[in-house]
């Protein structure tokens, strides 16, 4: 899920937050986060609904399903 992993940190950049604070927002550790950016994990889907709503996407686009 390379898109994924990507998509994920450019939107974290954009809204200049740490992963320890977007893991404090969706209720995850900075180390899961930092995982799911370096393609080492997948993400399950409570928080990948959670990460949609918080950076107001759609699932489908955070895992390169719509552009």
């Amino acid at each position: 899920m390379l898109i994924f992993a990507q998509r994920l940190k450019e939107l974290r950049l954009e809204k200049k937050l740490s992963t320890m604070a977007l893991g404090k927002e969706i209720g995850v550790s900075d180390m899961t986060i930092c995982r799911w950016e370096n393609n080492v994990n997948d993400v399950k889907g409570e928080e990948l609904a959670k990460l949609a709503k918080f950076f107001d996407v759609s699932t489908d686009y955070l895992l390169g399903l719509e552009d």
